[in-house]
């Protein structure tokens, strides 16, 4: 099969496409037939060796873990799933080693769902990570109707997701974001407020009693704007920064597969409650352009590989 790889750590110029052995399908696993599959920040930074010392890394790597496909084949007890069924998935193991970015994808039950039927398979593909991650963090901060929400990033590829999961819970949205974003945020429902010095005025004069949650998907300076802005008895969740935890009492999430929280998801989806903003596509064999325009942190929306 074909499949990208990269057999030492480095820069773009290290993605290979080869061609690869079919993955072994285990019991409780299908065998996607992969049609699409998106590059997340963490992909080239897994690639360039800065997750060492979190990850078991077996090469040579297929890189990925978002995948939308179908289904070509099913394990011996993987009963959750039909031959041709359609499929998407955010396909983590706890080693580094067979990713996405494959013609053919082993994926254990557990992190795949049904994709939604609105969607195309790259619109699917750009889903799962970014999705998660943001339907995750608002689950662990508790977020409910009524509550003022502070959303840092929020033009960025999980922000995207967690301001319309949280405008569909009712709360109410304040996100930040550089100017030339703002618009397309009050699209999505939140109401902007620019990066940099003077963030908490800007902020307070939106919301002068402080903010419920605050959501930091990459804040300048976590710590200090939430002890200025989160009102009493508030919490704050963080993808990126431990002081969350540490220092502010709240939580710092790393997204985790979960086939329930994708049928979630779906049904935002299919609702017409969450729309997917994906910015380009490549095909496979450019995956290296793909990597390289998402490293450069200017690009709105998901970047997804055509299998």
């Amino acid at each position: 099969m074909r499949a990208i790889t990269y057999d030492r750590y480095g820069g773009s110029d290290v993605l290979q496409l080869t061609d690869r052995p079919e993955p072994r399908l285990g019991p409780d696993s299908v065998l996607v037939r992969a049609r699409a599959a998106s590059v997340n920040p963490v992909d080239w930074k897994v690639r360039a060796g800065y997750l060492d010392a979190l990850m078991d890394v077996q090469f040579p790597v297929v890189p990925g873990w978002d995948v939308a496909g179908v289904v070509e084949r099913v394990g011996q007890d993987a009963t959750e799933f039909e031959v041709g069924d359609e499929v998407y998935g955010y396909v983590r193991r706890d080693w580094v080693h067979g990713g996405t970015f494959a013609e053919l994808v082993a994926a254990p039950v557990r992190t795949l769902a049904r994709k939604p039927a609105s969607l195309t398979f790259e619109e699917a593909a750009a889903v799962p990570l970014a999705g998660l991650t943001a339907y995750q963090s608002i689950e662990r901060a508790g977020v409910h109707a009524g509550q003022t929400v502070l959303v840092h990033a929020a033009a960025g590829g999980v922000g995207q997701f967690a301001v319309q999961i949280l405008r569909a819970r009712g709360a109410r949205v304040v996100g930040t974001a550089s100017a030339r974003n703002h618009d397309h945020l009050r699209g999505l429902g939140a109401e902007p407020v620019e990066y940099g010095d003077g963030l908490v005025d800007r902020v307070r004069a939106l919301a002068p009693d402080g903010v419920d949650v605050v959501l930091d998907y990459g804040a300048d300076d976590l710590v200090g704007t939430t002890r200025a802005l989160l009102a009493d008895g508030g919490t704050v969740a963080s993808i990126v920064e431990a002081a969350a935890r540490t220092e502010l009492g709240g939580h710092l999430v790393w997204v985790r597969p979960s086939t329930a929280d994708l049928d979630a998801l779906t049904r935002l989806i299919d609702d017409g409650a969450v729309k997917v903003d994906v910015a380009q596509v490549f095909d496979l064999a450019d995956t290296a352009a793909a990597h390289d325009l998402v490293a450069e942190g200017h690009v709105r929306g998901k970047v997804v590989v055509r299998v």
